[in-house]
C-alpha cells in the first residue's frame, strides 16, 4: 500500500479507503489510486486484514453432496447472497457421514469463517457449542440440528408427501407403495409421516410391506420393486410414491429395464407392464419430457439456500433476536404419471 500511495502521490489512508471501498475520496483521486493499483499489480492481504478486523469475509457451507442437483442449486443460491455481501463461499461435501461433517465444520471454524450454513448429517451437534459461544453465526438448512437450538430453515416435507399421496388417492388408488430414504434421515421420516397421514385421512389401510426404506442405489431400489410388485401378492400396489429425486430416477430406470426385458423375452416381469402410477418428491431434469411426464412434489432448493444465507448475514449484521424456525412450502406439479388410473 505504501508503494501504491507513492505512485499515486496520495496518503496511505487514502489508498486504504479506496481499497476497502470506503467513502470520502474524490473521484479523480480514486482514479489515480486505482491506476497505481493496476500498474503495480497490488492485491490486498486478506490474512493481514483478518488479523486487524477479526473477519475473513468468508462463510462456509457443509452439505451432503455438491454434485447432487438439489444441493448444487442450494449452493448456487448461497453463493449469490454471499457475493452480494462481498463475501466468499467455501463449500464442502459431508457425504452424509456424521464424522466427516464434524471434521469439515470444525476445519472451517478453525479457518475463522464468519458464519456457517449446514445441512446436518450428525445425530449430535453439541460439538458446535464452543464455536457458537465464540461468536460463530450458524444456520441449519433442510434438516434441524440435534442437541442445540439454532436458526433453522426447513421444507414442509410432511405436507408435501401428504399432498402427493392424496393426489394418487384422488385418482382412485388405495394400494400405494412408498420407497423412501434411510429412516435415520430427518426428511425421510417426515415424508413417511406425510404418506401415513394421507392414507389415514382417506381411510386406506396400510400394508407395512408396501413401505421400503434404505439407500438410493439401483440395486436396493430394484429389490424394493421386486417386493412391491411381486405378482404373487393377492393385492399388489397400483401406485408408488418415491421419497426423493434420486429414488424416482432409480425407479424409472428399473421399470424401463424391466419393460425392455419383457419386450425382448415375452416373459412377464414384475414392473414390465407400463401403467404404475407414480408421484415423486423433488423435481428433476427432464421429468417433464418423459412419457408419461412425471408428477412431482417440488421444493425450492434455491429458495432454501437463499433464505438460509439471508438469515446468516442478518445475524452477522447484528440481528440478535431469538433463533428462528422457518418452514418453506412445496408445490404439487401434476404432469401425467400421477394421474394414471388404477387397473380395472
Amino acid at each position: 500500500m505504501k508503494d501504491v500511495a507513492a505512485r499515486a502521490g496520495v496518503g496511505l489512508k487514502t489508498v486504504s479507503r479506496v481499497v476497502n471501498g470506503e467513502p470520502g475520496v474524490l473521484p479523480g483521486t480514486a482514479a489515480l489510486v486505482q491506476r497505481a493499483i493496476d500498474e503495480l499489480g497490488f492485491r490486498r492481504n486478506d490474512s493481514a486484514r483478518q488479523l486487524r478486523t477479526g473477519r475473513t469475509a468468508g462463510i462456509g457451507l457443509v452439505m451432503e453432496d455438491v454434485a447432487d442437483p438439489f444441493y448444487s442449486l442450494l449452493n448456487g443460491a448461497v453463493e449469490e447472497v454471499a457475493r452480494s455481501h462481498g463475501s466468499l463461499l467455501f463449500t464442502a461435501s459431508s457425504e452424509d457421514d456424521p464424522r466427516r461433517e464434524s471434521e469439515l465444520a470444525l476445519a472451517l471454524c478453525s479457518r475463522r469463517v464468519d458464519g456457517l450454513i449446514m445441512v446436518p448429517a450428525a445425530e449430535d451437534h453439541t460439538y458446535l457449542l464452543p464455536e457458537i459461544a465464540a461468536g460463530l453465526a450458524l444456520v441449519f438448512a433442510d434438516r434441524p440440528p440435534v442437541g442445540l437450538t439454532a436458526d433453522t430453515v426447513l421444507v414442509d416435507n410432511a405436507q408435501g408427501a401428504r399432498d402427493g399421496v392424496a393426489h394418487l388417492i384422488a385418482h382412485g388408488h388405495r394400494r400405494i407403495g412408498y420407497i423412501g430414504d434411510s429412516s435415520r434421515i430427518y426428511t425421510s421420516t417426515q415424508r413417511l409421516s406425510g404418506y401415513r397421514q394421507a392414507m389415514a385421512e382417506a381411510g386406506a389401510p396400510i400394508d407395512e410391506s408396501w413401505i421400503a426404506l434404505g439407500p438410493s442405489d439401483q440395486a436396493r431400489v430394484g429389490d424394493a420393486l421386486d417386493h412391491l410388485l411381486d405378482p404373487r401378492r393377492e393385492y399388489p400396489i397400483t401406485a408408488l410414491f418415491t421419497g426423493n429425486n434420486r429414488l424416482t430416477v432409480a425407479v424409472l430406470r428399473e421399470l424401463a429395464e424391466r419393460q425392455r426385458a419383457q419386450r425382448v423375452t415375452g416373459v412377464p416381469t414384475p414392473g414390465g407392464t407400463p401403467g404404475l402410477a407414480l408421484v415423486g418428491f423433488d423435481d428433476f431434469e427432464l421429468a417433464d419430457l418423459l412419457t408419461p411426464a412425471i408428477t412431482v412434489v417440488a421444493q425450492d432448493p434455491a429458495g432454501l439456500g437463499r433464505t438460509s444465507a439471508q438469515l446468516l448475514f442478518a445475524r452477522l449484521a447484528g440481528d440478535g433476536s431469538p433463533p428462528r424456525h422457518i418452514v418453506l412450502p412445496t408445490v404439487l406439479v401434476p404432469r401425467g404419471s400421477g394421474e394414471l388410473p388404477p387397473p380395472d
